[in-house]
């Protein structure tokens, strides 16, 4: 039972104890309660800021700008592209934020997500749902008062597919789940390319085509790694319902067709700087994956990380020679 004191009933010398007795000491106390004020504020904003995964939307961006690039044959409106860049990056986060919202189950139970706001309780679902939704209504009207139907149609998707195909329905029921959740993630480079022309084209499909094949050896990686998380949430990522020699076999086929793809864009006007770049970094990621199918065929420990941080590379890599050549045209 919460009991109340009185403040008249305090001692005088207990009262006198709390107060500054001087003007610094005041100050002090001030300058502490406003210490505070800024530590718990800025701990929100974290948080917030958090639930939008900005490394996630970091690696689309990657492939929307020279998208954009290749889609004007050179430098685009900057204007554009600074539209495109925030509306991006207002409905990558509300996705984002969704999927912590509608995941908020199984990221208590995984180690690797348990720290997230929602997880630790320090954002209420309720906050969190608010909160996607109100940045998938900027990045509506932002896109829609800026560019054009069709960019707009594109990004209103991409938001539903993520959370209401990927999320609610894939990721839980089929361990097909990273195949095909692989399309809301390249969907940046078809929104970049009808921001600038109004239309999707050969070239911009054949992008999509390779950001799309890309995804499976990347996160296949990522769920090697953590495994035990998805097994303990339920979840039927490849790896926990496959055997090591599956997966190893999927991301070698997924890594060559993305090559292949990337290849493939080659004749649809790029210079053959793009075409060496193509089939260099290529190379490269081919490399990584046959050595994760190898070690899986000998039932050595995999090292996927070695993979996943090198996909990260070839498609940064990749695109930055997209946009280069479209530069040069």
């Amino acid at each position: 039972m919460t009991q109340l004191v009185d403040r008249a009933s305090v001692p005088q010398s207990a009262s006198e104890a709390v107060r500054p007795t001087s003007a610094a000491a005041l100050a002090r106390a001030q300058q502490a309660q406003a210490a505070v004020r800024r530590a718990s504020l800025g701990a929100v904003i974290k948080a917030y800021v958090s639930l939008t995964k900005p490394r996630i939307i970091e690696l689309l961006l990657i492939t929307t700008v020279p998208a954009m690039f290749l889609a004007d044959h050179g430098l685009p409106s900057l204007w554009l592209v600074l539209v495109v860049l925030v509306g991006g990056t207002l409905a990558a986060g509300a996705a984002n934020a969704l999927n912590c919202y509608i995941d908020r189950d199984i990221d208590q139970v995984m180690k690797r997500t348990s720290r997230r706001p929602l997880a630790t309780h320090f954002v209420s679902p309720r906050a969190a749902l608010v909160f996607g939704l109100t940045l998938a209504v900027l990045s509506t009207v932002l896109m829609a008062v800026f560019t054009n139907p069709l960019a707009t149609l594109l990004t209103v998707g991409a938001i539903a597919y993520y959370d209401l195909v990927y999320t609610l329905w894939l990721k839980r029921t089929t361990p097909s789940n990273t195949v095909w959740g692989g399309a809301c993630g390249a969907a940046p480079v078809l929104i970049g390319w009808a921001a600038v022309t109004g239309g999707l084209s050969w070239q911009a499909w054949v992008l999509f085509a390779v950001v799309f094949l890309w995804q499976p050896p990347h996160f296949y990686a990522l769920a090697i790694k953590f495994k035990d998380d998805y097994a303990r949430a339920g979840i039927p990522m490849l790896p926990v319902v496959a055997s090591m020699r599956r997966v190893g076999l999927e991301t070698v086929v997924y890594s060559w067709l993305t090559v292949l793809a990337s290849v493939a864009l080659w004749p649809f006007g790029m210079t053959p700087l793009y075409g060496v770049v193509a089939v260099v970094t290529g190379a490269l990621l081919l490399i990584e994956a046959h050595k994760l199918d190898n070690r899986a065929r000998r039932g050595e420990p995999l090292k996927p990380m070695r993979l996943f941080h090198w996909s990260v590379t070839y498609l940064t890599l990749l695109f930055v020679g997209i946009a280069i050549d479209a530069l040069i045209q």
